[in-house]
């Protein structure tokens, strides 16, 4: 069913369009992202690929592949060399298909969903850069300077885009009218 829908366009473009907007946001807005001793991460592929799973509509869009995908591309972009993006993005929209069984597929559970997420892909990936010597700020620092700030920005982005996202996908998943 997939192939014979308008996601078949949409949810590839919307991959791309997210993983140049985290990185483009990152850097035109790095004075505020990374205001010291502050610093947030803009997710949007995180944001997409879990809203994609909300809005997919009974039309089973392939998540983990794309996830890969995306997680290579923002690995090879970001560092040079495959990473955790890789691993995260999929074991994120794993999560969030565990969580969602036991929620209905709502605007509050689907908040509470991507919170979840965002503190589980973030956090794992400051215990990475911990466990390598990347980084070396404590875990109370990490919570309050990066998680927190973190949260919010992807909360925001959350708010501003659930509902376009959600009027984006039903018109991709609605049938063609000749």
């Amino acid at each position: 069913m997939y192939r014979l829908s308008r996601l078949r366009y949409v949810f590839p473009i919307g991959l791309f369009v997210s993983l140049f907007l985290d990185g483009s946001l990152s850097h035109v807005w790095a004075p505020l992202f990374f205001h010291f001793p502050f610093s947030m991460a803009s997710e949007l592929v995180l944001l997409w690929l879990v809203l994609s799973y909300f809005f997919e509509n009974g039309i089973e869009i392939p998540l983990i592949p794309f996830a890969i995908a995306a997680g290579v591309v923002a690995d090879l972009y970001g560092s040079g060399i495959l990473g955790l993006y890789m691993v995260l993005y999929p074991c994120i929209v794993a999560l969030t298909r565990l969580l969602a069984h036991y929620f209905s597929e709502t605007f509050l559970p689907a908040l509470m969903i991507f919170f979840v997420d965002i503190v589980v892909f973030a956090t794992v990936n400051y215990f990475a850069y911990y466990l390598v010597s990347v980084t070396n700020v404590g875990f109370g620092d990490y919570i309050i300077y990066s998680l927190a700030p973190t949260l919010l920005l992807n909360l925001v982005y959350f708010l501003i885009l659930y509902w376009p996202v959600r009027q984006l996908f039903a018109w991709a998943t609605s049938e063609k009218t000749a």
